[in-house]
Formats: structure tokens, sequence, C-alpha cells
């Protein structure tokens, strides 16, 4: 017996090597692409785009939007933004508030930011050890009136029906996918024009400015050039 699975082990590996690659699961792919426009601010090849990755309970993503936010209301049209939601395994109700996300998403955009921030002011009850003698459904039951002071009382029924919708729960799930494929592994996570920011560049509004300032410098030299090109 021993010898045997030997033996299929020796010829799995000489197939590996042969083919010289692991063969991956085909990921599904989304209809439209992940995340939460900022202001609805659309992305366009002159405008910088940021990706943020937050998971609703993790109190450094709370504490990394105020610059973040400080910055985009500066530089107005010229940065996008585009939040991803990434439920953090340890986080006990990170899979659900993100769901909220998306349902509120879903029945009005407009709102989706103000159930974030309404996550991060009221983040504490939320956190695994309040909830932790709480069943299931009563903590769903919290997020989902947390969700409709966001959108709306007319929406509380479709809010609360979003979290028996398979749709919002393959979205969520899209999400954390989406940020594995980009190799995040925590919260908060930033990308700049497809790039990772470091660390130490997450929470500080001056950090955001010495990143986005040469880039919008830059930019404009860009834009410049085909005129001289004609003047000359």
């Amino acid at each position: 017996m021993a010898l045997s699975a030997l033996f299929s082990f020796l010829i799995f590996f000489a197939l590996i090597n042969l083919s010289g690659r692991f063969v991956h699961a085909q990921v599904t792919i989304p209809a439209r692409f992940d995340g939460f426009l900022y202001k609805n601010r659309p992305a366009s090849i002159d405008s910088i785009m940021i990706e943020a990755f937050f998971d609703p309970v993790c109190p450094d993503s709370r504490d990394a939007w105020p610059p973040l936010k400080q910055a985009l209301d500066y530089y107005g049209r010229r940065v996008s933004l585009v939040v991803h939601p990434f439920a953090l395994p340890y986080h006990d109700n990170s899979f659900v508030s993100s769901r909220a996300l998306h349902i509120v998403n879903k029945l009005n955009p407009s709102a989706t930011y103000d159930l974030l921030e309404l996550f991060f002011s009221r983040q504490e009850e939320f956190y695994n050890q309040p909830t932790f003698n709480m069943s299931r459904a009563s903590t769903v039951s919290c997020i989902a009136n947390l969700a409709t002071e966001a959108i709306g009382i007319s929406y509380h029924s479709a809010v609360a029906s979003g979290f028996s919708d398979r749709e919002t729960d393959l979205m969520t799930r899209v999400s954390f996918k989406y940020g594995c494929s980009r190799g995040v592994f925590g919260t908060p996570s930033f990308f700049v024009n497809g790039f990772p920011l470091p660390d130490d560049s997450l929470a500080d509004y001056n950090k955001w400015r010495s990143i986005i300032d040469p880039l919008i410098t830059e930019q404009g030299i860009e834009r410049e050039e085909p005129f001289l090109h004609l003047v000359l």
C-alpha cells in the first residue's frame, strides 16, 4: 500500500514538472467590476485611480478612511476611488457587514458610503466580543437595521430580504476572491493606478498628498506635450 502511494506521488510530481505549472481552478468572472465608486466619479485615462480594500468592522480601516476622504475631497475629479469590501476571517461579523454594503449598493448606490461610515462610527457594536452571545439571526437583524438607517426606512424590508438573496452572497464572495487575487491579506490595503502602497502610507493625509501630487504634476506635463510638438 505504501509503495503504491509512493509510486502515485512520483507520477504526480513528474507530471507537474513536465507541465511546468500547477492547474488552477477557474474563477467565475463577474459581470461587472467589483467595488463601490466614491461619489460615482467614473475613472478615466486622465484620473488617478485609488483602490481601497476595507473591512467594515476593522479598526485600521476605520482610521484610514478620514485622511483618504480628505484627500479625495481636495483633488476632486482628478482622483477616483473604488472601495472593495474585504471580509477578514477573524472578524466574526465581517462577511455579513460586507454583504450589507453590497445590498445597499444594489438598492441605492448613493447610500453605500453612508453605510460604510455608519459601520466605522458604530463599529464596536459588531466586534467579536459584544456579539459573542447573540445568534446569527440577531446579528444580521442588527446590521439590517443599521443599513436601514443609511438608506432609509422605506427600504427596510428590501434590506432584510437581501440577506436571503443568493446574488448578494456571491457578490460578497467575489469581493473577497478579488482581493486575494490582488495579493491582499489584510485591511486596509491600497493600490494607486494598479500598484500597491506600502503599509506606512495608509492613514495620513500628508502622505496621500506626497503620493498623488507628483502624479498630478506628471499628468499635467504629459497633457502639454502634444501641444508643444504641434507648435514646434
